[in-house]
């Protein structure tokens, strides 16, 4: 198994959005420091299960008497619901708990196996794909737990042929087909043959290869909305790697083998550093999503681990943990839906459906997580010591396939991600994604108020994201309002764990109108954002500033700042303009995304320029305003009392580092440390004093009179 201690680094490895072409290796970035102080999360396995046993104690209140489950909203029983919750209670029951849940799941296996059976035609909403994939794992959890006739009646009843089960379509349903057949052969409930000529037939005429071999970094393509959605990417990809987890052995199984896994190893960088999937298309902030991360990466940590990588292993497992973090701000706790979790991210009442498909209903999607949950639990068997994730290191820049037309940045946990081009057509009456950058995210801060995505309105067409405004014929236009006239490309400049350069040139691709260039300075820190602009001088930026995600949060708009948190003594966002011009809230221009109200912010460029500083700042951090008023912008970077950039180096308060020979760490013109050759290199601090340093090739480091020899790679003390 190839080893991908993290990904895409040199700027000469990162190609253009239109280009097809694979590249032959994965782009390396193999430092191990972080930027800030790291604790491993140690959630345990009980854990899982704790919110597995949630969900379905919150179910059984919807089941009836034939032990369907009834959808609260729909008031009847909707797609899934009810093997997926078969499944998750026989997790329970398998486990040794929930004893008393038995009844609930044995009534939930027979009405489900009883419509699969019929066939599709008896399956709720005709969802046989999905019964298809999971009820045949669920019978071996019950398998010890109730009498023998009992599992030969379900056995029996899934036998029905799998043309009774599966439709023609061609997106990620037909992975749940390729995953439940394969696991039915496994069972002896079909001819292993015909199994395999199944899957081999999905895989080769069936589209699925082309949809992940086909991508420059093997993501899914679902093609249900375009651009690409990344959230039911991770479907695909999901059921795919479970085929081969499960041990499916025909011709394609190496072949699918390592697009599933090179594909898992490039989501490690799409996950945002608080533990969320990357938004953008048809099911994006979905809670659900988050878990689908999750289980993969469970998964591939098992088998890294396996394979000997226990670094490797670590990353994986750390980083499932950081997915399963992030869906316990969704959980409810409010009777009676305590042990659920809302369906999208907010805390809006779900009948109001808010970022919500047609498919998206309480039922269902608590069912995908406590389904999935189950399987990351039972995926999960060895307690492997946790890496950082190269999330929460960073050093990266990279643009995703030109399908998904979508981009990524990270220094030091400090992660942008941008839409460089979006949906000029709605898909369920929805625009699924937005022209400019939808998200800034940090390590150890919460990544919701960043905003963690922008909206395109369906109804107005007016759309808000970080990103450039100007005015036409006399009113304002956000970049987010146009993306049937204008495109973003992407570029980097340098790429580094603690400093990264990038840009996105926006222009028309059809039509007349201003281009603009965003230049981005990505510190562990922050971010400054310098914006130029050619064909008007009558421009801006627009902050996205989160206003009420179903309960107001705390906000203020000066001459000079735009900041939100969720009260005092937490986290918050905060837009600093480094430039002069005037900060305008366009209050009457609220849009809700599906993480809630945002109102855009217009901060006004002068002398040809803007110049805004993303900070988000934890409670320990330096207020907002004393940054700004220390924050100056040089010829090569900028100087601030959260840290320093000059050209290739940067300075912070608990890391330094870069590329050079030398740093000064305390500003007195004298360098702190050397090296004997010119090399990439990370310094952690404490109490302002180096204590460990790591370069990319092998030097000698000078520090407090010390020579410390180093190795590639190699994390140092220097204690």
């Amino acid at each position: 198994m190839p080893r991908f201690k993290s990904l895409f680094v040199a700027t000469s490895l990162v190609t253009a959005l239109h280009a097809q072409d694979l590249p032959a290796t994965l782009p390396q970035l193999q430092f191990h420091l972080t930027a800030r102080p790291w604790q491993p999360l140690r959630i345990s396995r009980d854990q899982y299960l704790d919110a597995i046993e949630g969900i379905c104690r919150f179910t059984v209140q919807h089941q009836d008497a034939h032990g369907a489950v009834i959808d609260p909203f729909l008031h009847r029983e909707h797609q899934y619901s009810t093997p997926y919750f078969a499944f998750a209670v026989g997790t329970l029951i398998h486990a040794g708990r929930a004893a008393d849940l038995l009844d609930n799941g044995v009534r939930a296996m027979d009405r489900a196996t009883e419509c699969f059976a019929k066939g599709d035609a008896k399956i709720p909403d005709a969802h046989g794909e999905f019964f298809l994939a999971c009820l045949p794992g669920a019978l071996e959890l019950y398998r010890d737990h109730v009498p023998a006739e009992k599992i030969v009646l379900w056995r029996d009843r899934l036998k029905t042929p799998r043309e009774q089960l599966v439709h023609g379509g061609l997106n990620n349903w037909r992975t749940y087909g390729m995953k439940g057949e394969w696991l039915r052969a496994k069972m002896g409930l079909v001819e292993h043959d015909s199994a395999v000529a199944f899957i081999e037939d999905s895989w080769l005429h069936g589209q699925q290869r082309d949809r992940i071999v086909g991508d420059k970094w093997n993501l899914y393509q679902d093609h249900t909305t375009n651009p690409e959605p990344h959230a039911v990417e991770a479907v695909g990809r999901g059921n795919l790697l479970a085929l081969v987890e499960s041990g499916y052995d025909g011709p394609s199984s190496g072949e699918i083998r390592q697009a599933v896994e090179r594909g898992t190893a490039t989501t490690l960088l799409l996950q945002d550093p608080s533990g969320q999937c990357p938004p953008n298309g048809r099911t994006d902030d979905h809670v659900f999503n988050d878990v689908l991360y999750q289980l993969a990466f469970d998964v591939m940590a098992e088998r890294a681990h396996a394979a000997g990588d226990d670094l490797l292993a670590g990353e994986y497992r750390h980083a499932a943990m950081l997915s399963f973090q992030s869906i316990a701000r969704w959980r409810r706790q409010d009777a009676p839906w305590a042990g659920s979790y809302y369906v999208t991210k907010n805390h809006f009442d779900p009948a109001e459906r808010v970022g919500y498909q047609p498919a998206s209903n309480y039922g269902n999607y608590n069912g995908a997580v406590m389904m999935h949950l189950a399987e990351s639990w039972l995926s999960r068997k060895t307690e492997i010591p946790e890496q950082p994730a190269p999330t929460e290191i960073g050093g990266y820049a990279a643009a995703m396939d030109g399908k998904f037309a979508s981009v990524v940045a990270n220094a030091g946990g400090m992660q942008i991600f941008a839409d460089v081009r979006s949906d000029t057509y709605k898909v369920y009456d929805k625009y699924w994604s937005a022209l400019g950058v939808v998200r800034f995210a940090r390590a150890g801060w919460d990544s919701r108020l960043g905003p963690s995505d922008g909206e395109r309105e369906s109804k107005t067409g007016r759309g808000i994201t970080f990103a450039p405004t100007w005015t036409e014929d006399g009113h304002w236009v956000r970049m987010a309002d146009v993306p049937d006239r204008y495109r973003g490309k992407f570029s980097v400049q340098f790429a580094h764990p603690l400093l990264v350069r990038c840009a996105i040139d926006y222009a028309p691709f059809k039509g007349s109108g201003p281009s603009f260039r965003q230049d981005f300075v990505l510190t562990p820190d922050g971010v400054l954002v310098t914006t130029h602009a050619k064909g008007t001088t009558d421009f801006g930026v627009t902050w996205p500033l989160l206003e009420n995600d179903g309960a107001p949060l705390r906000t203020k708009i000066g001459d000079h700042s735009a900041t939100t948190s969720y009260g005092d003594g937490a986290d918050e966002e905060a837009f600093l303009a480094i430039s002069t011009g005037a900060v305008t809230p366009e209050n009457d221009e609220h849009l809700r995304s599906t993480y809630g109200w945002l109102l855009p912010v217009r901060a006004l460029a002068t002398d040809g320029l803007n110049q805004t500083f993303v900070y988000p700042r934890s409670p320990s951090d330096p207020a907002a305003e004393k940054v700004r008023a220390s924050l100056r912008v040089t010829d090569d970077g900028f100087q601030s009392s959260l840290g320093a950039v000059h050209g290739t180096l940067y300075i912070g308060r608990t890391s330094a580092g870069g590329e050079g020979n030398a740093i000064d760490l305390d500003g007195d013109g004298k360098p702190d440390v050397t090296f004997d050759t010119t090399c990439q290199f990370v310094l952690q601090l404490r109490d302002k004093k180096v204590v460990a340093v790591e370069a990319d090739r092998k030097t000698t480091a000078h520090i407090n009179g010390r020579s410390i020899a180093l190795e590639p790679y190699h994390p140092t003390s220097t204690q």
